[in-house]
């Protein structure tokens, strides 16, 4: 999730009197759809792709268009469809399209013969026309730069201004028309090439606000909407203070981690309290810091720690990966996670930075992104530095910020939300202030659980059970509901991995 403010403005305002999308797509054929990309063909051969093509700048429908690919899993049951649900897998920059494919296997059955899976790749993204801003080979190198020693501050300052002067370089035309409301704009061409009056949408993480935003722009053409891991969408906190955020969710998730890894000290063998396993990860840290072991670096051990605070998946192979190194010196578990950033990874990283650039003003003096990064580590610094450089390139964006969309949601229909009670993604106190801002939403917490994308995403059969009575029959529990949270890994029961849990990132 990661963004002068007149032209920002100047820029709503034309998007204000532009055409309705409707309109623009009323002269369009329907899609065809046909083969997908042999990247998203190979593991979902049932899916069909098609493109949709549509205005660079939506206030200038006429002028240059960019594609965007579209995916569809159709209805199983023609007699029990109800219409097309969009889905997003967050980021931004997630690669929606294949997206679509992974939830045909994961959602409950009667929502499979219900509805068109649509997955799409957001503009600029994976199959979508898309961009890069550096390559990644050279730029994300490992081990990279330590995150939180002063010594490489100059270093990480100059890797986000390299970052920044990349993306105007490589990719200038695209970023003042890579935003949210730009987004949603699109998501509305696509319904209309669907030929639906109405479409339902599931957004995870960023998918969320996404929706949101859709819904603030279009409350008419949406029939069902389902909201999970929810951004908060308070203009004071996209995206800036939404990032901070996150610093005090990992630091508390990374504890409950620590405290798992204690309670299977028969197999581990870190320690019997968290303090102990805290301990061991802090001792490798520091080696680490005056060594790196070939890609592994102190920057690359807080990256593959804080991806595993997702789901549970990863947390095993984590702590083996620890214990290996504190206990035998063996650093292979963990190199192994270090994972190479390809184009494609590139790519995400370049709409991650570029629509939440975009969307929202950023502090534009370095003093004052220090000033909170040295806040927020004194009490949570885990994660705090490492998540101020992902979005440091915002500082100096080469492109209008807008001010953030404001969600009042006045006039949509029942919306449906989850959020377990410890995501470290979008942690719970946001979806509770989307909530706020969805006047017509109920909002289903997952007790004592941390995954990020709950509904059909964490193997919760309560869960599952509550979004497909909606989306297939509208029925929502007649209040807010506190749900028990997914089992947790047992490591000492024979490796396996739930087929039916996806981990977002």
């Amino acid at each position: 999730m990661k963004r002068s403010i007149a032209l920002g403005l100047a820029a709503v305002a034309a998007l204000a009197i532009a055409p309705p999308a409707a309109s623009v797509a009323a002269t369009r054929p329907a899609l065809q759809f046909g083969q997908c990309p042999k990247d998203i063909a190979t593991p979902h051969p049932q899916l069909r792709c098609a493109t949709v093509e549509v205005p660079l700048d939506h206030a200038n429908p006429g002028g240059e268009r960019v594609q965007i690919l579209v995916s569809e899993l159709p209805a199983r049951d023609p007699q029990a469809r109800r219409g097309s649900l969009l889905v997003n897998p967050g980021g931004p920059g997630g690669p929606g399209a294949d997206f679509g494919g992974t939830l045909g296997d994961l959602v409950p059955p009667q929502v499979r013969d219900s509805y068109d899976l649509i997955g799409f790749d957001t503009r600029n993204t994976a199959h979508s026309t898309p961009i890069s801003c550096v390559d990644p080979a050279t730029y994300w190198a490992h081990p990279l730069p330590d995150p939180d020693s002063p010594a490489t501050r100059v270093t990480n300052w100059q890797r986000a201004q390299t970052y920044a002067d990349g993306c105007a370089q490589r990719a200038g035309k695209y970023l003042s028309h890579l935003n949210t409301p730009t987004n949603a704009r699109d998501v509305d061409l696509i319904r209309a090439a669907l030929g639906e009056q109405k479409i339902s949408f599931l957004g995870y993480s960023y998918g969320t606000y996404l929706g949101a935003v859709y819904g603030q722009l279009f409350p008419e053409r949406v029939d069902r909407m389902v909201l999970d891991s929810s951004v908060n969408p308070d203009v004071s906190e996209v995206w800036y203070g939404n990032n901070l955020a996150q610093d005090v969710a990992a630091q508390q998730r990374l504890d409950h981690f620590f405290d798992w890894v204690a309670r299977h000290d028969q197999v581990f063998h870190l320690g019997t309290g968290g303090l102990a396993v805290k301990a061991a990860w802090q001792r490798t840290q520091e080696e680490l810091r005056r060594a790196p072991r070939g890609p592994l670096g102190p920057s690359e051990l807080i990256e593959i720690s804080f991806n595993a605070l997702y789901g549970e998946s990863d947390w095993q192979p984590l702590a083996q990966g620890l214990a290996d190194f504190q206990l035998r010196g063996d650093d292979h578990a963990l190199a192994a996670m270090v994972t190479p950033k390809d184009a494609l990874a590139e790519n995400g990283n370049a709409i991650y930075n570029a629509v939440e650039c975009a969307d929202a003003p950023w502090p534009t003096r370095r003093a004052e992104w220090e000033r909170d990064s040295r806040r927020m580590a004194s009490r949570h610094p885990f994660a705090a530095w490492f998540n101020s450089w992902t979005v440091a390139p915002c500082r100096t964006w080469h492109a209008p910020r807008q001010q953030p969309t404001k969600i009042t949601g006045e006039e949509l229909p029942p919306v449906l939300m989850f959020n377990s009670e410890h995501d470290v993604a979008t942690p719970h106190a946001g979806a509770v202030e989307m909530h706020h801002a969805l006047p017509s939403s109920v909002l289903v917490t997952e007790r004592d659980a941390g995954k990020h994308g709950v509904w059909a995403l964490s193997g919760n059969a309560e869960a599952d059970r509550i979004g497909a009575d909606y989306l297939v029959h509208g029925a929502l529990p007649t209040e807010d509901v506190a749900i028990p949270g997914h089992p947790e890994p047992d490591p000492s029961a024979p490796a396996t991995r739930d087929s039916r849990t996806v981990e977002l990132r």
